[in-house]
């Protein structure tokens, strides 16, 4: 099984469009599977109009959780975050008598004077347990927190692994690794002879996640000041990595001095450059139809771009070791 995992430095390349047409083009002659790596802004699923038939938890990073009924008030808790995620709460002293407001540089929780309940505003915490270390009553634990939900699904073109990290979570790289995990497994298991992860954007822990064991590596750019930037670093990091890596410029006619500028970067350092696609806005309307360009308008100029694009992208696949 070979695996081709599809990357831009930034957003907003066409990176999912080229995605979606690849995975149609290679459907076409061999039984492939899909993993939508990109889970804090998935959306291949906008394009391949998958079924879902799986639904998993995602369990992510921990939040401190304060036991009210073990609380002393001591308020060390809220000394030693330095996140400022412990909320505290005034509360009256147990008495007959109607409650006064504390007076100014009266003492908490003293005899007949005001007193505090704490909590934690799990969207502050950031999980570093300095609180559970210093609460002298051991009111405080540790609990691990949904962050999100990975799918399995069906499309057209094979099985789809995706998923949705919850807004303000942490370890993106971790569900990435686990999407990737479940789709190989699945391409093992059947025999599926090609893996197409569509990688997130940039350079971070996802992206690293989402290229660990590929074959090679299609990077999507365009001609911008950003995107050439962008591409320097992506190329940077797959090369790190030990990831064989091929260029894609996407809307190259729009800028032909950047495209140039991107030709001949690549040409000096021995990377592949297989492709140069016209802005067309054929691929906007079929996204919107929720179709890959390639089955929108199969005889169209965008379509065949894209299948010349492909036809290298499987030699260089057919010749990884």
């Amino acid at each position: 099984m070979k695996q081709l995992v599809i990357l831009s430095g930034k957003g907003g390349t066409g990176k999912t469009s080229v995605a979606a047409a690849l995975a149609h083009l290679a459907a076409e002659d061999r039984p492939i599977v899909l993993a939508d790596a990109d889970v804090d802004a998935a959306n291949l699923e906008l394009v391949l109009a998958p079924t879902k038939r799986e639904e998993h938890i995602f369990m992510g990073g921990q939040k401190a959780i304060i036991v009210a009924d073990a609380c002393t008030a001591c308020g060390r808790c809220a000394e030693v975050c330095r996140f400022d995620a412990v909320i505290p709460h005034p509360y009256p002293p147990r008495s007959a008598h109607p409650p006064s407001p504390p007076r100014i540089g009266e003492e908490k929780g003293g005899l007949g004077g005001w007193g505090e309940s704490y909590s934690i505003n799990p969207l502050a915490c950031e999980g570093c347990a300095a609180c559970v270390y210093q609460c002298p009553a051991e009111a405080i634990h540790m609990e691990e927190q949904q962050a999100g939900l990975w799918f399995r699904s069906d499309t057209r073109f094979g099985p789809l692994f995706h998923a949705h990290l919850f807004a303000g979570q942490e370890n993106s790289g971790r569900l990435v690794t686990i999407v990737k995990q479940q789709a190989r497994l699945l391409a093992l298991d059947e025999g599926r002879e090609l893996l197409i992860v569509d990688g997130p954007p940039g350079i971070g822990c996802p992206v690293i996640a989402a290229s660990a064991g590929a074959d090679l590596a299609l990077v999507v750019t365009e001609p911008t000041v950003s995107g050439v930037h962008d591409l320097e670093r992506i190329l940077g990091t797959v090369n790190h990595f030990r990831v064989p890596a091929l260029v894609l410029v996407n809307k190259a006619d729009l800028n032909p001095a950047h495209t140039a500028h991107i030709a001949a970067y690549c040409q000096a350092r021995g990377i592949a450059l297989v492709g140069q696609l016209p802005y067309d806005n054929v691929v906007t309307t079929a996204m919107v139809q929720g179709q890959p360009v390639t089955v929108y308008e199969p005889a169209g100029a965008m379509a065949h771009a894209l299948r010349a694009v492909w036809a290298q992208v499987r030699a260089r696949l057919n010749d990884a070791g």
